[in-house]
């Protein structure tokens, strides 16, 4: 595994338990290197939404959730900071497309300044809208249906338009969590290959269950297995020449 010079994410000692008994992220530990793109691997039920959503501080938001550890932005541990501010910082796009159903295209967009209270002039919010749906190739399919509702939209293009909405606030890392799994081929295509050009501006951490996928699009690759991160190196090598039988036995589909 090589050193990470420059990272934007330190993950500590991290660890997180539904309850006493249950722990179903044990101790793990990993740095994010900026511009990058990567995938968090594993069978069902190891653990890799769980971490990634502690990244985003989603766990608060369930009171018998515990998290010990230490998560570091730009240095800072946010596990101390405000999670709405964290939130800010880092976006989050789910399983399944989501967009605000009562909302338009275009407020569905701006969801993050209007739920944060943040006022802009209307110039601005046009600016925001136009970029943000340009940069998930959304732009020409819908500017002239911005004031109809985002669930309006194909599940593809609703993906796009959550992806659009995480991409408003300007965060630092975007985190994605199995975004093509509800979504058909050609759109699963599209997705993918937003992802790959959307690195150049934010960081991007994606869980999925597809290795070809990991393979196309990542950078770097974390194998989790019962809880812990078992291998986390490049995704070329770890595909090719992984260190760790688990991890082949994963890789190979002798492991589900």
């Amino acid at each position: 595994m090589e050193n990470i010079t420059d990272p934007i994410l330190e993950i500590k000692n991290v660890s997180i338990s539904y309850d006493q008994k249950v722990t179903a992220v044990k101790n793990v530990s990993a740095a994010v290197q900026r511009n990058t793109i990567t995938a968090i691997m594993g069978p069902s039920g190891c653990g890799k939404s769980t971490l990634l959503r502690a990244v985003n501080r989603m766990h608060e938001l369930y009171k018998n959730i515990q998290v010990t550890g230490e998560i570091m932005l730009d240095g800072v541990n946010i596990m101390q900071e405000q999670p709405n501010a964290v939130r800010r910082k880092i976006g989050m796009v789910f399983q399944r497309p989501n967009p605000f159903p009562t909302m338009s295209i275009y407020d569905n967009v701006l969801a993050g300044y209007i739920l944060n209270g943040i006022h802009l002039s209307k110039s601005k919010k046009d600016e925001i809208v136009e970029r943000n749906l340009r940069n998930v190739s959304l732009w020409d399919e819908v500017k002239g249906s911005l004031t109809k509702r985002g669930t309006f939209l194909s599940g593809g293009q609703q993906q796009r338009l959550c992806i659009a909405r995480s991409l408003a606030l300007q965060p630092e890392l975007l985190l994605l969590d199995e975004p093509t799994s509800a979504l058909d081929p050609i759109a699963t295509k599209h997705v993918e290959d937003l992802i790959v050009k959307l690195k150049d501006e934010v960081t991007i951490m994606i869980v999925t269950h597809n290795m070809s996928q990991a393979m196309r699009i990542s950078d770097m690759s974390m194998f989790m297995y019962l809880g812990e991160l078992i291998e986390y190196d490049r995704t070329d090598k770890m595909f090719n020449d992984p260190a760790d039988e688990r991890t082949r036995a994963y890789l190979t589909g002798k492991m589900g």
